[in-house]
């Protein structure tokens, strides 16, 4: 009741997942921001680009990829002794990573002061620790044997230089703050619409009926993650060849903290990740600075430096279609 005797009614609550109730997730948004974002055509989907919000179209898979490799050149040709410069990147998608070794092979250019951040890996329950290099799944493998395995020996990055995320996070943390400017961070979108492994949270304890505030999802760091059920069945068909069995339920993510220590954030959407909404859902919440922890990607609309690219041939269409 307010002073007048009038009932005041208590606000709504979020409504459960669709896809697992005790999680936070984009289908707890609002259905008509999920609907408008479903109705972007792609010629609506590049106007959403803003200050700060730069999306960009390609025409084919091989001008993408790519346009993505040279990225990692483009960081790494700006590295000196004394101002060293690094990229922090994905294993999701991976198909640029012989481009970037092949490049640096054909350039002869030297990698001496560079710097590289692996993004993610999976966590061992039994052991508490990183997978081993030897896990068919190990992220750190994967870059190892697709890029930098596959340079001249004397052009490779230092092994001090390169940085993978361990289950103890402190070196790893450590080397964001240790001088070296982190000149882009690339990444793929999850159907959860993560970065890296940063999925939404469970729904409980304090984060029961409303999930954390971006300021609050903002404060975290390099960790330890539960996943998302969505994001097991993604890797699972995305990597693993369907056997959900294969993927670990726990993971080590770079956090927002360190993404925010990055000068640019790097998205590239190929269509082999997350479907045709998600890949406008995000683009969308992003333009308008709409900002929810459910939606993890929608943190990015207050990153000064943010680079959508999407191949246009897996943009897809959100129109219902019996298979």
């Amino acid at each position: 009741m307010d002073f007048d005797g009038a009932f005041i009614h208590p606000p709504m609550p979020r409504k459960l997942s669709s896809i697992a109730p005790e999680w936070w997730d984009y289908t707890t948004l609002d259905s008509s921001l999920i609907a408008e974002a479903a109705a972007l055509t792609p010629d609506r989907l590049k106007r959403l680009g803003r200050p700060g919000f730069r999306i960009t179209f390609y025409h084919t898979l091989e001008e993408f990829y790519l346009t993505e490799a040279l990225e990692y050149i483009e960081a790494w040709r700006a590295s000196t002794p004394d101002n060293p410069v690094g990229i922090c990147g994905p294993i999701g998608p991976t198909e640029q990573l012989p481009l970037v070794a092949r490049l640096i092979n054909s350039l002869g250019l030297k990698l001496d002061s560079a710097h590289f951040w692996g993004m993610d890996e999976w966590f061992d329950p039994e052991s508490k620790r990183e997978v081993p290099i030897e896990h068919p799944l190990s992220f750190e493998r994967a870059d190892r044997e697709l890029c930098f395995n596959r340079m001249d020996k004397k052009l490779r990055i230092p092994e001090a230089n390169l940085h993978f995320p361990k289950a103890d996070t402190s070196a790893y943390r450590a080397s964001w703050d240790s001088g070296v400017r982190c000149a882009v961070m690339q990444g793929g979108q999850g159907d959860t619409k993560h970065w890296a492994f940063n999925d939404p949270l469970p729904r409980r304890g304090r984060w029961k009926d409303e999930p954390p505030s971006p300021a609050e999802y903002r404060k975290l760091t390099t960790r330890v993650v539960d996943l998302h059920p969505l994001t097991l069945a993604q890797n699972a068909r995305t990597s693993g060849g369907g056997n959900i069995t294969l993927v670990p339920t726990r993971a080590i993510t770079v956090g927002p903290v360190e993404t925010w220590k990055a000068d640019r954030v790097s998205i590239w959407q190929a269509g082999a990740h997350d479907n045709a909404l998600g890949q406008r859902l995000t683009a969308l919440m992003i333009s308008r600075r709409i900002i929810d922890s459910s939606v993890p990607m929608s943190l990015l609309a207050d990153h000064p430096n943010v680079h959508f690219h999407y191949y246009l041939g897996g943009l897809g269409s959100c129109a219902v279609e019996m298979h």
